[in-house]
C-alpha cells in the first residue's frame, strides 16, 4: 500500500461554480510556489490523518469548517523546487464572502471562475486540480453544497457582518481625499472611494492605522482618529452580505498620499465634498454627505 500523502489541500467551490483561491506570499522564505494563486492546505502534523490535517489547516487559514470529500492526489515540489511531495486534495462547497475570511497567511482570498484562472499566475498543481475538477465535476460533493438562504430583511437568523474601516481625511480647505480604484478589482473598479480596508484580527482603529500606511504611506495615530459616521449596508457588492462600514476622521496625520498599492489604486486626489467625482461608491457618497450634515448613522439596502 502506498504511504499516505504528506500534504493536504481543499478545493472549495461556490454555487456559481467559482473556485476559492489563495494568493501566496511572494517574499517570505520557505514558501512553496511563492507569489502564485493556490488553494488552502498544508502538511500533516504528528500522527494526523490527511483528513484531520486538511480540516485543521482549513480552519486555521480561513476559519471555515466545511464538509469535504477526497478528490485526487497530486505531486508538488517543495520550496525552491526542491524535493517532491504528494498532496491529498479534498473537495468542498461553500458560498460566502472571500473578503471576509481572516487570511492569517498569504495575501488574500478571492473567488475566480475557471476561465479566469487561465490568466492568473497559478500554482502548477492547483491548476492541475482545477482542470481535473472541470473534467469530472464529482456529483456527490457538489450535491452536498449548502443551499444559500435569503438574508432576512428584518429580524430572523443571525449572520456575521463584514467590518469595513474608512479614512475620512479632510484638508483645512475642506477637500477630502479619495482614491480611484484599479479597473481590475472585483469590487468598484475604476470608481472613486475613500481609503478603506477590512478588519483582520485587529480592532478597527488598528486597521485604520495599518491601511493608511499600507495604501498611501500616511502615518496616523489611533488617538488622533474619531468615529464620525457608520453605514450599515446590505447587498453591497451584490452578494447579500451585511456590511458595517465605519468612517473615521483623522484630526492629524503626517505624510503625503503615495501610490503604495498601484494594483489597487490608480491615483489619490482631493475633492470638494459638494462636488464629488463620478463614478463614486454609493455608500461613500452617502457617508460624506451625512458627515457634512453631522449625522452619525445611515442604512442602505435594508428595505
Amino acid at each position: 500500500m502506498a504511504p499516505e500523502p504528506t500534504g493536504t489541500a481543499a478545493l472549495l467551490v461556490n454555487g456559481r461554480g467559482q473556485y476559492l483561491l489563495h494568493l501566496r506570499d511572494a517574499n517570505k522564505p520557505h514558501i512553496c510556489d511563492p507569489g502564485t494563486w493556490s488553494i488552502p492546505g498544508g502538511g500533516r502534523e504528528g500522527s494526523e490523518s490527511s483528513r484531520q490535517a486538511v480540516e485543521r489547516e482549513l480552519l486555521e487559514e480561513t476559519g471555515l469548517t466545511v464538509a469535504l470529500e477526497p478528490l485526487t492526489v497530486v505531486d508538488a515540489h517543495g520550496p525552491g523546487g526542491q524535493g517532491k511531495d504528494r498532496i491529498q486534495v479534498y473537495l468542498g462547497a461553500w458560498d460566502g464572502d472571500a473578503d471576509a475570511l481572516p487570511c492569517p497567511e498569504g495575501i488574500m482570498f478571492r473567488w475566480f471562475d475557471a476561465a479566469t484562472t487561465a490568466w492568473l499566475t497559478m500554482c502548477p498543481w492547483t491548476a492541475e486540480v482545477i482542470a481535473l475538477h472541470r473534467r469530472t465535476a464529482p456529483a456527490p460533493a457538489l450535491a452536498a453544497a449548502p443551499v444559500p438562504v435569503p438574508v432576512p430583511r428584518s429580524g430572523g437568523r443571525a449572520r456575521p457582518n463584514v467590518i469595513g474601516v474608512h479614512l475620512y481625511l479632510q484638508r483645512p480647505d475642506g477637500k477630502v481625499l479619495l482614491g480611484l480604484r484599479h479597473p481590475d478589482l472585483p469590487f468598484a473598479g475604476r470608481t472613486w472611494h475613500l481609503l478603506a480596508g477590512h478588519c483582520e484580527q485587529e480592532g478597527a482603529l488598528a486597521c485604520l492605522v495599518r491601511e493608511a500606511e499600507e495604501e498611501a504611506g500616511l502615518t496616523i495615530r489611533a488617538e488622533d482618529a474619531e468615529l464620525v459616521h457608520t453605514v450599515h449596508v446590505l447587498d453591497e457588492g451584490g452578494d447579500g452580505q451585511p456590511r458595517l462600514q465605519l468612517f473615521f476622521r483623522a484630526r492629524a496625520w503626517s505624510g503625503t498620499p503615495e501610490l503604495r498599492e498601484p494594483d489597487k489604486c490608480l491615483e489619490w486626489a482631493w475633492w470638494d465634498p459638494a462636488a464629488l467625482p463620478e463614478p463614486i461608491v454609493a455608500y461613500t457618497r452617502t457617508a460624506i454627505e451625512a458627515i457634512g450634515h453631522g449625522r452619525a448613522y445611515s442604512e442602505m439596502g435594508w428595505t
